[in-house]
């Protein structure tokens, strides 16, 4: 089996393409969604994440409040970084289970794990292969934006606190350009499976 790194930016086109890579047969986990789980009533981070940024980000059922959260360490290096180590550990051991069910199911199949801060954790060296998503930094404001609940300022402040694309270009193993239409992105996306599927497990 496979374990490839799917990353990016933000809003930059990621779950496109991760769409794409599960069309193709892959496995493609999210890390946000299993981040989601760990802070969830019950999850491993839960108590840990109320208790080290107070009870301010909590909701009125008394579960974590994500958007609040985000507005809180994002506007933070250091709050950012303390909320990751509370969080990333949980989220990785559901990800080696995930992937070593899926290996058993399917040996020679391909595991895609897509996060945005593989590379800014040292993640990627937990994979065969890292592709890394990209476009402008105003495309990723503007589709950012069309999310949700999105606040611009948020948006910004957590584009600045993450690595430079040139700077995570030099990690990656392949580059998909999400800054044109749909079907050039597919087009690049079924190029890099076919390589993938190439390289012996």
């Amino acid at each position: 089996m496979l374990k490839i790194g799917l990353t990016g930016g933000l809003a930059s086109g990621k779950s496109f393409v991760g769409e794409a890579l599960a069309s193709y047969g892959c496995l493609v986990v999210e890390a946000d969604e299993l981040g989601h789980q760990a802070l969830e009533a019950g999850g491993e981070a839960h108590d840990a994440v109320i208790r080290e940024f107070g009870a301010g980000i909590v909701g009125e059922a008394g579960e974590i409040d994500r958007k609040r959260l985000a507005e809180v360490v994002f506007a933070s290096s250091e709050k950012l970084a303390r909320l990751n180590a509370l969080v990333h550990p949980p989220v990785v051991r559901r990800e080696e289970e995930m992937a070593a069910e899926f290996a058993r199911r399917k040996p020679d199949g391909i595991f895609v794990v897509e996060a945005a801060i593989l590379i800014e954790t040292g993640s990627y060296q937990r994979f065969d292969r890292l592709i890394l998503v990209i476009c402008t930094e105003e495309q990723q404001v503007e589709r950012a934006m069309r999310r949700e609940g999105a606040v611009e300022a948020v948006v910004r402040a957590r584009l600045s606190r993450q690595m430079p694309v040139d700077d995570k270009r030099k990690f990656a193993h392949f580059v998909i350009d999400t800054s044109g239409t749909k079907e050039n992105t597919l087009r690049q996306t079924e190029a890099v499976y076919a390589a993938l599927r190439r390289i012996e497990p």
